[in-house]
């Protein structure tokens, strides 16, 4: 029988993965010990993670505790430049710490994990907007040398991966190194983040666009980020991130 050379390229490929997977096995992505049903998360640690469900925000997405409410605190105080947002998680418990460790801790296998979360929740919605692309908020240059990557570029990738999206990185640029947005008020928030972002291109093509984030508090960012899109001719901005705060 004539072996192939293509035939030997993936038994070496596929014997790479396995060596790898034993030199580096997988981590469970909230308490990050070593995971073994391929899931991205152990089975203690399921019932430490809470998805964001209904009741939630029509606007942010943020889980509501009266379902008789259409609107979380913030969106029925504020007008939201984007259209509609959803998250996956809500910020707490295990997945705080989870976020923590693959925002800082250099975790980028985390995404898969987020990414499969994402696509399981939303994958219908997704298609219901008919994004074009999917837009990762951007990190301010110099900060993300430092870090060695943004992590809301990583779950952007692995998500329009997965659900078949584009992803623009290089659209929309951070031109200012702004403060952190939980160290500051609402009216300090709006301050902070003004003229806080360019596009790289003088004409946009896409018409229903996603931003991309890791944690949505109150949507300063979102807005921000919106305004742009929104000025250069952008009909329907959404977004959608890895957690999210409560509403009440």
């Amino acid at each position: 029988m004539k072996i192939r050379k293509n035939d030997i390229f993936l038994y070496g490929r596929k014997m790479l993965f396995q060596m790898l997977e034993i030199l580096y096995p997988r981590r469970c992505a909230v308490c990050d010990e070593i995971e073994v049903t391929g899931k991205g998360i152990c089975p203690l640690c399921k019932d430490k993670v809470h998805v964001a469900g209904e009741p939630a925000c029509k606007k942010c997405g943020k889980p509501l505790v009266d379902e008789r409410k259409e609107f979380c605190t913030d969106c029925g105080k504020k007008h939201h430049v984007y259209t509609q947002g959803k998250a996956v998680f809500v910020y707490e418990g295990g997945i705080r710490n989870s976020m923590y460790r693959f925002k800082y801790g250099n975790k980028r296998e985390y995404a898969e994990f987020y990414a499969n979360a994402a696509l399981e929740k939303y994958g219908v919605w997704l298609n219901k907007i008919k994004a074009e692309v999917l837009i990762p908020i951007p990190m301010y240059s110099r900060k993300k040398r430092l870090r060695g990557y943004n992590q809301a570029e990583v779950f952007a990738r692995e998500l329009g991966r997965k659900a078949g999206i584009l992803v623009d990185e290089h659209l929309v640029r951070r031109v200012r190194n702004t403060i952190p947005q939980k160290e500051l008020n609402e009216s300090q928030r709006h301050r902070n983040l003004k003229n806080a972002f360019q596009l790289t291109a003088d004409i946009v093509e896409y018409k229903r666009v996603v931003l991309v984030d890791d944690i949505y508090t109150t949507g300063s960012t979102m807005d921000e980020v919106s305004k742009v899109l929104k000025a250069s001719g952008v009909e329907n901005i959404y977004y959608i991130c890895i957690s999210i705060g409560e509403g009440y």
